[in-house]
């Protein structure tokens, strides 16, 4: 065994003032067991198998073990404290959403800069200050962890539907409340997940799951999502069944109703991307549901309808989305009426409103907003900000006002009311923070990845910074599902901006930047595009004097922290530090649990035959852990009720590389309690976590806290 020092020890060197680069650290035990799965007569070995289950006592005991250890390394770094004040006073300014029409009403969240949960307001459209708190999950308990993870108002705007989640899991709660009076109603809908709420009449319709068994509820497989009709004032055991496919229990649904209740949709997937469309014609009393697209081949979404027929945004025989009208006459591709056409740029999200359409599209990653006629013509360009994400687009067809918001690395959201009638922008919120934006830039570099394609980047750093190949450098990365990266304002990153650190974020394929041709180019056999691209990013700039190889960090999250565990383990001298936060990290197994075998149109399986088996087995971070190779400095992280990508991924990854690793650089794992996926993080477990994980950052690169 390697000779490693105490935990004792470690404390002592904590309290003293910290590390040094040459300690090596002693890691819990972690028992190795036999397990070995069989692929065709090729067994691969699984020693920390046992780590799956969540709830055994051996298990618990290692993650406190584990909690121990990162906790007392972290403390060891003096300016840590120094990290957490600046950034809480980034954090701390007042926020605000673009308000969304609900009826008379206006909905809306705000947060005063610290709540831990962001509070939903109502106001009436024609009386802004008459503005009051409708739900306010801080008053809820469980110390800020009970998130809002979802609302839908009613189609009168008389009631909404909101959903609550628990501690990061995906599961939801659903209640109703009177938006006029503010009574909650005693209907309480359970094992929601992946759902929406679509309103009809006296009620609305909803997905969930059969109730999981004892101690499976955050790791076992959800299966035969059922779609049912809630009428408000019911209890759950009285709720109608619409829709269920016992042939198919990996398929989920979910339902859509139009605006002016005309039709109701169906859409059925079996994956993250790709779904089919189905449709009902609510104002015939003897109407059944209607195939509009069957197959999982493209991505089809209405919009709403304009008469008697309905909008269709969809990418069937058009990569980057096109806008068509579906007859429900006749409802076949081949019968579709082409509103907007298939153009250069993504057609990225469209509403009505006004009797126009507004459509925002994505060039090169950043947003870009137009307005046409109803039958596609007379485009007219909104002006925006440079280099920014339009992140919100209310509109409504009988209302002359659109709101949307904004963002850019460097200037949190800001909220413009777009008089549609005249064409007047106005800017309705613009939030004051302690942080001078215009004393930075951004700019968007183009590099060749290995096998020549052109990769954008984005990349932010000081203005006159000088660029010595010696500053420290954050590359932050995603690359799938379809999923694009553009300009995001994170208040955590302005704390490494301000030390003369450089922000790097590429737009690798398996995203969306390019449509759906760029997606499928960094999927099952084609995903080691994902992480050349990304290490080619790394080289660019490198090579280009932003910074070298002992002053880079990396980092992604989900599937981008499967990213950084394939780089890490492919090309480990690339970076000084990396940060694989709830990674999908055992791809051999990673569809076993909830609802991970979605994924497989991204990642194909293990068990599709041999070929995809080889080609996961040569990247799968978990499997391509080496005996005594020197890795990065390395903090994963995790959530303990991450039922997305289930805490053994993370759990497994960690133990491997704290055995195997060959060097002295630190292999931690920081496992947060009552938290998740991310969504619905409580804002002092934000802090936290990016607090520890700056720290982190700012000690392997050598950085100073002033």
């Amino acid at each position: 065994m390697k000779k490693k020092i105490c935990i004792l020890a470690l404390v002592l060197i904590a309290i003293n003032g910290g590390f040094s680069f040459g300690q090596r650290l002693i890691y819990p035990e972690a028992r190795q067991m036999v397990f070995d799965t069989d692929h065709g007569g090729f067994l691969v070995g699984d020693p920390y198998h046992w780590l799956e289950n969540d709830t055994s006592a051996e298990t618990a005991k290692w993650v406190k073990e584990e909690n121990v250890l990162t906790s007392t390394y972290l403390s060891g770094i003096h300016y840590r404290d120094k990290i957490r004040k600046r950034m809480s006073k980034l954090w701390n300014f007042k926020k605000s959403t673009a308000p969304m029409k609900a009826g008379s009403n206006y909905l809306y969240y705000k947060n005063d800069g610290m709540q831990n949960q962001n509070v939903l307001y109502v106001r009436p459209i024609d009386n802004r200050r008459s503005e009051r708190v409708l739900i306010d999950p801080n008053k809820f308990g469980n110390h800020g962890t009970t998130a809002m993870s979802s609302i839908s108002p009613s189609n009168d705007g008389k009631y909404l539907g909101y959903g609550l989640s628990v501690g990061g899991s995906d599961w939801e709660e659903l209640h109703i409340i009177n938006v006029e009076t503010g009574a909650v109603f005693n209907d309480v809908l359970n094992w929601v997940k992946f759902s929406g709420m679509a309103w009809l009449g006296n009620g609305f319709y909803y997905s969930r799951f059969d109730e999981p068994k004892k101690g499976e509820e955050l790791t076992g497989t959800n299966k035969n999502q059922k779609v049912y009709y809630h009428a408000l004032g019911s209890t759950q055991d009285h709720d109608v069944l619409f829709y269920e496919n016992s042939k198919q229990p990996l398929r989920n649904y979910s339902v859509q109703v139009t605006q002016d209740e005309h039709f109701l949709l169906l859409y059925e997937t079996e994956s993250t991307s790709g779904n089919a469309l189905y449709f009902k014609d609510l104002t015939k009393a003897d109407s059944k549901l209607e195939p509009i697209i069957e197959g999982f081949d493209s991505d089809n979404t209405i919009i709403d309808n304009i008469g008697d027929k309905m909008v269709l945004l969809t990418n069937n025989g058009a990569s980057k989305y096109r806008l068509v009208l579906v007859n429900p006459a006749n409802p076949q591709p081949d019968k579709w009426e082409y509103l907007i056409p298939e153009q250069k740029d993504v057609m990225e999200g469209v509403t009505l409103a006004s009797n126009k359409i507004v459509v925002k599209y994505m060039k090169d990653a950043a947003s870009r907003l137009f307005i046409y006629d109803l039958d596609g013509s007379n485009q007219k360009e909104i002006p925006l900000e440079v280099l920014c994400t339009v992140d919100a687009l209310n509109g409504n067809p009988k209302d002359s006002l659109l709101y949307f918001s904004y963002v850019s690395f460097t200037v949190p959201t800001t909220i413009v009311k777009y008089n549609m009638l005249n064409n007047v922008s106005t800017v309705t919120y613009k939030p004051e923070m302690d942080f001078k934006a215009d004393e930075y830039e951004t700019k968007q570099v183009f590099y060749t990845s290995k096998d020549g394609t052109k990769v954008p980047m984005f990349i932010v750093h000081k203005k006159g910074l000088k660029m010595n190949g010696k500053n420290p450098c954050f590359l932050y990365g995603y690359g799938g599902f379809n999923i694009s990266l553009t300009p995001a304002f994170k208040a955590d990153r302005l704390v490494f901006l301000e030390r003369g650190g450089i922000f790097a974020m590429p737009n690798l394929r398996g995203g969306g930047e390019y449509g759906e041709e760029w997606h499928k180019a960094g999927t099952k056999m084609n995903k080691q595009n994902v992480f050349d691209d990304f290490i080619a990013a790394a080289n660019y700039l490198i090579a280009e004097n932003y910074t070298n190889s002992d002053k880079l960090a990396v980092s992604g999250r989900s599937n981008g922290g499967l990213l950084i565990g394939a780089v890490m383990t492919q090309q480990p001298q690339l970076m000084k530090v990396a940060i694989p936060q709830v990674g999908v990290l055992d791809m051999m197994r990673y569809h076993k649990f909830t609802i991970g075998y979605s994924w497989a149109s991204d990642y194909g399986t293990v068990d599709d035959n041999n070929e995809m088996f080889q080609t996961i087995l040569q990247y799968s971070p978990l499997q391509n852990v080496r005996d005594s190779v020197i890795y990065p400095a390395t903090m994963i992280t995790t959530g303990d009720h991450d039922d997305r990508v289930v805490p053994a991924h993370s759990f497994k990854f960690a133990a491997t590389m704290q055995a195997k690793t060959g060097g002295d650089n630190p292999i931690l794992i920081r496992i947060d309690t009552m938290a998740g996926h991310g969504a619905g993080k409580p804002t002092d477990k934000l802090i936290d976590e990016q607090t520890d994980i700056w720290s982190f950052i700012f000690y392997q690169l050598d950085m100073k806290m002033e």
